[in-house]
């Protein structure tokens, strides 16, 4: 009888994956590091309904949050390598390999919304270059996902003027933002987003640089309790493919892909400044503190940045002074 009944949970199990081979020609599998609840993650759930609907289930998409298979810096090399399909990476993550892409970082450059929208658009100026440079790693991007602008997290103390950072560490997730930091007189620490909750909470670091969204979605108002909106800096995360995967794919496949990908960016990029704001909502219903700093003090940190610009074009090459030039011109 144990034999029989052996024998017939292996014929099932056979069936069940022969039949959810039938079922999906195609699994797209995704990393995130964000938790699900992110709105990175729910801008990759509409990604998925989208692709699942128009393939009619010949295309399924798989999303692994929370750092569940790689952390956001191994996400390049995941991808790029094929050891997943897809991945979502911080757009700095790529300043290895392409310096330039850290534009995106330069001290208060893009200050504006309509310079954000102009300088991300597919094919602009300076989204462009990009994306055929990111090619050169194995990777295609896909979309490019809005996280919003660049703040200040700390505990008692708000940072509002580089004379508050002088002597603190500070948690940063870019070379840029690393150099921003040694700028204004403290000492970066490169620390991944997954890894950010404990390093405020055991006092790895003394001031936090993310997104307000971040403070939501990974409870950061548990561990801080003051936010300044300095918005030094765009915080762009991209979903890119694995090129040779990508490329393997039929022409209707890649087509549902792409179409997908322009739905879920327009998606996330429209709703971005009400995302913003319900988090801040959020934190001060938590008891943060929100400060803005004054003009005079975003002057100081403007001036303290003059050492980034010229690290940027020192390090960037002839791409990142192309990109330099357009972003002028937005």
């Amino acid at each position: 009888m144990n034999k029989l009944i052996k024998i017939l949970m292996i014929s099932f199990t056979s069936l069940f994956f022969t039949a959810n081979a039938f079922a999906a020609d195609v699994t797209m599998r995704i990393s995130l590091q964000l938790p699900m609840k992110s709105h990175l993650g729910q801008n990759l759930l509409l990604f998925k309904k989208e692709v699942e609907s128009r393939s009619n289930g010949e295309i399924k998409v798989e999303i692994y949050d929370s750092a569940q298979l790689y952390k956001d810096k191994e996400v390049p090399a995941a991808v790029g390598s094929g050891s997943i399909e897809s991945g979502v990476a911080s757009l700095t993550r790529y300043v290895g390999d392409i310096p330039a892409v850290d534009l995106f970082y330069q001290p208060f450059l893009l200050n504006t919304d309509e310079k954000v929208r102009k300088a991300v658009s597919k094919g602009s100026s300076i989204r462009g270059p990009i994306d055929n440079a990111i090619k050169n790693t194995g990777s295609t991007v896909l979309w490019w996902q809005a996280y919003g602008n660049a703040i200040m997290l700390s505990k008692g103390q708000a940072i509002k003027n580089p004379s508050d950072m002088k002597g603190k560490k500070v948690r940063v997730f870019g070379k840029t933002l690393g150099t921003f930091v040694k700028a204004a007189g403290g000492a970066p620490t490169l620390i991944s987003g997954s890894e950010q909750y404990l390093a405020y909470q055991r006092g790895t670091v003394d001031v936090g640089m993310t997104g307000v969204s971040g403070v939501k979605s990974r409870k950061l108002f548990e561990v801080m309790d003051t936010i300044t909106k300095t918005n030094h800096g765009v915080i762009e995360f991209i979903v890119v493919a694995n090129t040779k995967w990508f490329n393997s794919l039929s022409t209707k496949q890649k087509d549902i892909i792409i179409k997908s990908a322009e739905i879920a960016e327009k998606d996330v990029r429209d709703n971005v400044a009400k995302i913003e704001q319900e988090a801040y909502d959020l934190a001060k219903s938590k008891g943060m503190k929100i400060v803005t700093p004054s003009k005079a003090d975003i002057d100081a940190f403007k001036s303290a940045s003059k050492p980034v610009y010229e690290d940027y074009k020192k390090n960037a090459g002839s791409l990142g002074a192309q990109l330099l030039d357009a972003a002028s011109k937005l």
